[in-house]
């Protein structure tokens, strides 16, 4: 069986069916992590409502989708990074300043770059959204 990306093919997912306009999409499998970062992306309204379907195998998720995913991507290889370098990785992944967000995966939790930045957190870059 082949080593199971869950945050890549989240991210996937949600680009292509973004790209089509869908209302609403299926995603599988489903974790723990990926629910965190389903939260950040519900919290700064890029989806709407999100659950968790248990099937009896890994687990789906169905999202509404909103159509406010441009780009959605990961970032490999998963960088660390200092509370002061947000600047230099927004410039790199985002298309302008204070557009989108970085997600960053700090001792707290998943959380946006902005949320890390004001609580003083480093962390390891996971992916972006604009």
């Amino acid at each position: 069986m082949p080593a199971l990306n869950v945050v890549s093919n989240l991210f996937t997912t949600l680009y292509n069916n973004e790209a089509r306009r869908k209302k609403e999409c299926l995603v599988s499998p489903s974790s723990k992590f990926a629910s965190e970062i389903l939260r950040v992306l519900q919290k700064y309204r890029f989806i709407g409502e999100f659950e968790q379907i248990d099937d009896n195998r890994m687990g789906k998720f169905r999202i509404q989708l909103l159509a406010k995913i441009n780009k959605c991507g990961i970032i490999t290889p998963r960088y660390n990074l200092k509370k002061d370098e947000y600047l230099n990785w927004e410039r790199q992944f985002l298309p302008a300043y204070n557009v989108g967000l970085l997600l960053v995966s700090t001792s707290k939790g998943i959380m946006s770059h902005h949320d890390a930045q004001i609580q003083g957190l480093g962390g390891v870059l996971i992916g972006y959204v604009y």
